[in-house]
């Protein structure tokens, strides 16, 4: 399987990506962008998937089971924490937009359908995690204990500062063990979804650049790529991380978790041999950087 899918690999038409649990090899997790130009309108089968309507650039209206959420969404990933909105599968979805938007759908093959829901910008929390220059932004949108309306969907989004180091340290959730008698891990596939910054900071460029690492203790996987704006990673397994912003190129990713377990779960097990990390997170100074954006706009 290649994990790496560049811009253009899985696209379809003119939408950016169009990647479904089977074009992974895997069971539960796929992700939808869509571009809509100014005055268009698409409709949306939802299947056997519940999905976020997340906008990436612009705003749109989504229309559902008789409900209308207006997102005003955002310029950039970059400028601000956007509003969004759940819908069920065995839905129709009907999208428009007046300016033009690129939304993203991260999606979950699910059981259950539950109703649509609006979700206000004003109540995503923004968590800095890390310290150093392993700082970063987690919008936590669509986590569980955050979000509770979803079957098997969880999603967050990161702002990793230019020159800085992300999911850090390298951690995995591909199996439901127990070590030392503490419950740390759960099957979850995983997407990361890339967005890159240009020189401004704020608007996406394929100018510049990241880093992504995975691999397995059983060297069965070992892949250390160069991201550009656009990019899918694909984590059916192993230890992901780090992602690192090249210096001038701040990075952006939506990760999309979804597996078998009866309950939303995103728990996880550091790479032992770098656990050790985040014991000097304590005694170090956060970046003043982060956070990097809010329902307002941008922090710094």
């Amino acid at each position: 399987m290649t994990l790496h899918r560049p811009l253009g690999t899985l696209s379809d038409g003119e939408d950016p990506v169009r990647l479904a649990p089977s074009d992974a090899g895997w069971a539960y997790t796929g992700l939808r962008v869509l571009l809509l130009h100014p005055g268009t309108s698409r409709v949306i089968e939802t299947g056997e998937f519940e999905a976020f309507v997340l906008p990436l650039a612009g705003g749109c209206v989504v229309e559902v089971d008789g409900q209308r959420f207006e997102l005003d969404g955002r310029d950039s990933v970059f400028s601000r924490v956007t509003d969004f909105a759940y819908v069920p599968r065995d839905a129709t979805v009907t999208l428009s937009t007046r300016d033009g938007v690129e939304v993203a759908l991260p999606m979950a093959r699910c059981t259950r359908r539950l109703e649509p829901r609006y979700g206000p910008a004003e109540d995503v929390p923004v968590e800095t995690r890390g310290a150093g220059n392993a700082t970063r932004q987690v919008t936590n949108f669509g986590v569980p204990g955050v979000w509770d309306h979803a079957d098997k969907l969880n999603a967050c989004e990161l702002i990793t500062p230019d020159g800085n180091w992300s999911s850090y340290p390298p951690h995995k959730h591909d199996e439901a063990t127990q070590r030392d008698s503490t419950p740390c891990e759960v099957v979850n596939e995983e997407i990361y979804y890339f967005r890159i910054a240009g020189r401004d900071g704020v608007n996406t460029s394929r100018e510049g650049f990241g880093l992504h690492r995975t691999y397995t203790a059983d060297g069965s996987i070992d892949e250390d790529v160069a991201i550009r704006d656009g990019d899918v990673f694909l984590i059916p397994r192993g230890y992901h991380g780090p992602c690192v912003a090249a210096p001038g190129y701040p990075m952006y990713y939506l990760n999309v978790l979804a597996g078998p377990a009866e309950d939303r779960s995103m728990a996880f097990c550091d790479d032992p041999a770098h656990g050790w990390i985040r014991d000097t997170w304590a005694t170090t100074p956060l970046d003043p950087r982060c956070p990097v954006t809010s329902a307002k706009g941008r922090v710094r």
